[in-house]
């Protein structure tokens, strides 16, 4: 224990002497934390609209003056050539062309149908796909209003109407940032922790130290344990404030209790910094380091459910969650903080982490005795 001590001493010693390792501890996570959830909107607005008027009747007016009026459109332009819209498109200044024939509103009103054109810029899909499904809403909406207004008592719809009542479970305003906040907070503590921990070993060698810990009565989980043990309490602080600043800036109060963020936040941080030291046990340079890392947390956080729904995957990728554990933690922050789930609700993804854990820090112990 004393000798373990030593080692902790000398560790916290070492980080805290260190300007720049101390901005990257709190400052970087900090300022991001503020700044990308309030980028990372999943909601598309100002969808750029160039309409084809061809009609110019009252109904074309009204369903222009319909779409318009969200915040979803930004008209660009109300012409009557499709060639000048397409214009548009190719300069990349609409993103969506609306055209309107000529017997629109004849077609509504005597023929009870009408057709309506729509042409896509899926340069951008997402916004594309989005931006159309707005459309299609609102006109289907705009259908329904004037089916009311020829719909005249004691006349009935020959149609079934059918009223849907609609009821958000967990995220009743379908608030991105509420959702979003957790899993960014999960992936910054895991860049530090994996970042600074694979820098950590290579570090010593480059300095010339690690000869001198190699000939010293050290044990190799000792020198182990001295390197995870700082960056695991330096995490942990991490998470504080990162919980701080979701409930100070953004209102997030966990549903669930904090201690059960925590517990699992401890075992994880054992996996993430395990897998940090295995990674500097390899490298031989700083530089080595950090590509590695860099390549292996970007499988990781792109493979991680906070961008993509895991479901929506390919096979293959869903099966290569399984061995994620940054997909673990982002599920368990979604799942404590919006619904309150206890650590009898996590208990599988807690044991599968402390799995990792043990493997990836067995593996660092044994990796780095060999090469020593």
């Amino acid at each position: 224990m004393r000798v373990l001590r030593i080692l902790l001493e000398k560790e916290f010693r070492q980080i805290f002497r260190d300007p720049a390792i101390l901005r990257i501890i709190f400052l970087m996570p900090i300022i991001q934390l503020i700044v990308m959830p309030l980028a990372a909107d999943y909601t598309v607005k100002n969808v750029k609209l160039c309409v084809v008027d061809y009609d110019h009747s009252s109904y074309s007016q009204k369903l222009i003056s319909k779409i318009t009026a969200t915040d979803y459109f930004q008209l660009v332009d109300y012409t009557d050539s499709y060639e000048k819209a397409l214009k548009y498109v190719e300069n990349d200044q609409a993103d969506l062309v609306l055209q309107i024939p000529s017997s629109f509103e004849k077609q509504v009103v005597k023929e009870d149908k009408a057709t309506l054109f729509m042409a896509l810029n899926a340069i951008n899909g997402v916004k594309a796909n989005l931006g159309g499904a707005y459309l299609r809403y609102i006109i289907g909406d705009f259908n329904r209003e004037v089916r009311l207004e020829w719909l005249q008592l004691p006349r009935f719809s020959p149609q079934p109407t059918i009223q849907i009542s609609a009821l958000n479970w967990f995220n009743p305003t379908m608030n991105y940032q509420i959702f979003m906040v957790p899993g960014i907070l999960v992936i910054l503590v895991t860049m530090v922790g994996a970042f600074l921990t694979a820098l950590n070993i290579v570090k010593e060698k480059e300095i010339g130290t690690i000869e001198q810990i190699n000939v010293t009565p050290i044990k190799k989980y000792q020198f182990i344990l001295g390197k995870l043990l700082p960056f695991w309490v330096l995490g942990l602080m991490i998470l504080t404030i990162g919980l701080v600043i979701s409930r100070i800036i953004y209102g997030i109060n966990p549903v669930g209790s904090i201690l059960t963020i925590y517990v699992f936040a401890a075992v994880y941080l054992l996996a993430v910094l395990g897998m940090g030291l295995l990674v500097s046990t390899f490298a031989n340079s700083q530089q080595q380091a950090m590509l590695l890392s860099f390549f292996i947390m970007m499988i990781f956080i792109l493979l991680g459910g906070l961008y993509t729904s895991i479901d929506s995957m390919p096979e293959w990728a869903q099966i290569f969650t399984k061995f994620n554990p940054v997909a673990y933690f982002i599920e368990v922050m979604r799942m404590v903080v919006l619904k309150g789930s206890t650590l009898f609700d996590i208990r599988v993804h807690l044991a599968t982490v402390f799995l990792f854990a043990i493997v990836l820090n067995s593996f660092a112990v044994w990796n780095y005795r060999k090469r020593s």
